[in-house]
């Protein structure tokens, strides 16, 4: 599928979507951004802190079809997982993308509730049971296991997550390179009474006999 099948409404959308996604990510999310194919957006989501995944780096995908924004995109899990609403082919399970989703929700809503299944996975719309049937039964075993699972295939990631991240800030804290201290041609103008002030003070100053140090002396003997 190629960015000609969407309608021009929907180019616009994603368009808009992804400038304000790189400039203003999520916490926790940073986008991949593909100006040839806009049907197909990867993002990093780095493992919440607390959870199973904490350390993880996790690459997901979503795939707009002709319908978005009136039907939801597809997601899935590039970077292997073990979650009880991720099937073992990547395949997502979220109400969010299915009944429940709506054609104002955008990109970022899609992530942040992905975020959110590694914070609080539902076992009820299990699409990988062992873990959903773990998840329920016993949860240490459950949580050992998806640590595992994220120990070996979700770090490499991280090089490639911090690099955005790096790139981004940079582009929103760029530095003023023309900045230059206030000049006194700017700061007379400011305050020109200030500065005639000054001045004749100086030329008062300039005026005064200078006191040679012999004369000093002479001057202290009187006394």
């Amino acid at each position: 599928m190629t960015a000609a099948t969407l309608s021009s409404k929907a180019i616009k959308r994603i368009v808009k979507e992804l400038q304000h996604l790189q400039t203003s990510p999520p916490e926790d999310i940073q986008i991949i951004v593909d100006d040839e194919n806009l049907t197909e957006v990867q993002a990093w989501i780095r493992g919440p802190d607390g959870t199973p995944y904490e350390g993880g780096y996790f690459k997901v995908n979503l795939l707009m079809d002709e319908g978005f924004p009136d039907t939801p995109p597809k997601g899935y899990f590039l970077t292997k997982i073990f979650h009880p609403n991720v099937s073992e082919k990547g395949e997502i399970c979220v109400n969010t993308l299915k009944k429940d989703w709506k054609s104002e929700l955008g990109i970022e809503h899609v992530l942040l509730t992905i975020k959110c299944l590694l914070i609080v996975p539902n076992p009820e719309s299990a699409l990988n049971e062992e873990a959903g049937k773990l998840l329920l039964e016993h949860y240490e075993d459950y949580a050992k296991r998806a640590k595992l699972y994220t120990s070996i295939q979700a770090t490499s990631g991280k090089s490639e997550y911090m690099s955005l991240t790096q790139a981004q800030s940079s582009s929103v804290l760029k530095p003023l390179s023309n900045t230059s201290p206030v000049s006194p041609i700017i700061s007379s103008k400011k305050r020109p009474q200030e500065q005639q002030e000054n001045i004749k003070q100086e030329q008062a100053q300039s005026k005064k006999p200078k006191i040679k140090k012999n004369d000093k002396k002479k001057a202290l003997r009187r006394f």
